[in-house]
C-alpha cells in the first residue's frame, strides 16, 4: 500500500460538496477568467460534446506542487492556463489547500514510477537520451495540475437507458496531458457517503478495437490514464485513453452526488531559463520496484495503465483487456523536509508526424509545438476564447 493514500483521498473528497456549496459570491472570488477558468473554481465554462455549457459538474483547479510556477510575465501572459497562480479559499474553506496539495503530490510521485516503465516499453530499441524520456520530462515540469470535481446530484430520475446516457456525466474525450492519476469516486446522498446506486454507472474507456470497458478499482487504488502528449512522444506506441463518465440511473440515483480528484501530469509549457523549486517529497523503493515486469504480450495500443495502491485484489479481468501483467511489489512513499533543488527546463516541443491522428484540424503535419501552444489550441476548442 502507499502509506497515507486512503486518508488523503477521504480528506479531500469530503470537501468537494462543501466547496460546491459555497455562496455564489465566495465561488466568484475563486474564479480566474484570465486562465479560462483553469485555476480556481469553474462551473458552466467547459463545453459538452453537444457544444452546450457543461453545468453538470463543478471543478476546482490548482497546481499541487507550485502556487506560482513562474514569475516571468511573458510566460504568464502567453500561457495563463498553466503559468497562473493558485487561488485558495483560505477564508471560506481553509481546509482545502492542506488537503489538496498532499494528495496531488502523492499521486504525482507514484505516477513518476509508471512513467519510468512507460519509457522502458515505448522506447525499447530506440536511441534516446535519458533526459528525453517521459519520466524526466515530467520531473522537470512546473505545470502539473490537480482537478477536484463535483458532479451535482440529479434533480430527477427520468434518465433514459439509451446510448446517449453512456456519457451523461462527462462526454467522451482524451486528456491532453501525459498521464492522469485518478482517485476512485465518492458518492453521497443527503451528505452521507453511500455506495454507487447503479452498477452500470462510472468511468468507461474504449480499447483500440472500440470495445467498451467499465473501469473498476478500489478506494485504496489509483488509476492512471494515458494522455495525448504521451501518444505523441511515444510515436503512437502508447495511445491516449478515450473515456467518459456515466451517471447513475433510476429512482435510487435521485439526489446522489459524485466527487473525485484527477491529477494531470503534463510537460512544461515552454522552454525557459533555469529555475529553482521546492521539493517536499521523495520516493523510497522497497523490493525491486524498477524491475516491475510487463507481460510480453502487452500491446502498443494499450490505453489504460493501473498502478494499484492496494495490491490485495488484482483486477485480472480489466488487465486482460489491456494485456498488462504486474509482479507483486511493495511501494513506500517517504516524505522529507522541504529542500531546494534546481530544475532545468529544456526544449520539449511536441513533434508531430506527417499523419496526425488526433485533433487533425488543429495540429500541423510534421509541425512542432510546445505543450503550452498545443493546449492553448485545445482550450480554444473546449473553452471560451481569450478576451
Amino acid at each position: 500500500m502507499v502509506p497515507g493514500y486512503s486518508s488523503l483521498r477521504q480528506n479531500l473528497l469530503h470537501l468537494s460538496p462543501r466547496l460546491a456549496g459555497l455562496s455564489d459570491d465566495q465561488k466568484r472570488d475563486l474564479e480566474d477568467p484570465d486562465s479560462r477558468y483553469n485555476f480556481g473554481w469553474s462551473h458552466g465554462k467547459e463545453k459538452l460534446e453537444s457544444g452546450k455549457p457543461d453545468t453538470l459538474k463543478g471543478s476546482f483547479y490548482a497546481n499541487p506542487v507550485l502556487d506560482k510556477p513562474t514569475s516571468d510575465p511573458a510566460l504568464i501572459q502567453r500561457y495563463p492556463s498553466y503559468c497562473g497562480a493558485n487561488i485558495w479559499p483560505r477564508s471560506a474553506l481553509p481546509e482545502l489547500e492542506p488537503a489538496f496539495k498532499p494528495l496531488g503530490k502523492l499521486i504525482l510521485e507514484v505516477g513518476m514510477l509508471l512513467a519510468y516503465h512507460c519509457d522502458l516499453y515505448a522506447f525499447q530499441g530506440m536511441k534516446m537520451l535519458e533526459d528525453d524520456g517521459l519520466e524526466q520530462i515530467l520531473r522537470r515540469s512546473r505545470c502539473h495540475k490537480g482537478r477536484l470535481l463535483y458532479y451535482f446530484p440529479a434533480k430527477h430520475s427520468s434518465c433514459s437507458q439509451d446510448g446517449e446516457s453512456m456519457s451523461s456525466w462527462c462526454g467522451w474525450h482524451t486528456d491532453h496531458g501525459s498521464l492522469t492519476g485518478l482517485t476512485r469516486a465518492m458518492f453521497k446522498k443527503d451528505a452521507v457517503e453511500i455506495s454507487c446506486p447503479d452498477n452500470a454507472a462510472g468511468l468507461y474507456v474504449k480499447s483500440r478495437s472500440g470495445q467498451l470497458v467499465k473501469v473498476v478499482y478500489g478506494e485504496d487504488e489509483i488509476a492512471y490514464q494515458i494522455g495525448e502528449t504521451t501518444e505523441i512522444l511515444s510515436r503512437g506506441r502508447l495511445c491516449a485513453t478515450p473515456h467518459c463518465v456515466r451517471a447513475p440511473l433510476g429512482e435510487a440515483a435521485f439526489g446522489v452526488d459524485r466527487s473525485t480528484f484527477a491529477l494531470f501530469m503534463q510537460p512544461d509549457c515552454d522552454t525557459t531559463k533555469r529555475e529553482y523549486v521546492k521539493s517536499s517529497c521523495r520516493t523510497a523503493f522497497c523490493g525491486n520496484l524498477r524491475r516491475l515486469r510487463i507481460n510480453s504480450q502487452f500491446r502498443p495500443c494499450a490505453y489504460l495503465f493501473l498502478l494499484l495502491a492496494g495490491f490485495g485484489n488484482v483486477l485480472s479481468n480489466l488487465f486482460r483487456h489491456f494485456y498488462v501483467s504486474f509482479s507483486v511489489f511493495n511501494l513506500f512513499t517517504a516524505f522529507s523536509n522541504a529542500s531546494t533543488v534546481p530544475v532545468i527546463v529544456r526544449d520539449e516541443k511536441l513533434k508531430f508526424p506527417e499523419v496526425v491522428h488526433i485533433h487533425q484540424q488543429l495540429i500541423p503535419s510534421r509541425g512542432s509545438l510546445t505543450f503550452g501552444e498545443y493546449t492553448e489550441k485545445l482550450l480554444d476548442k473546449y473553452y471560451h476564447l481569450k478576451m
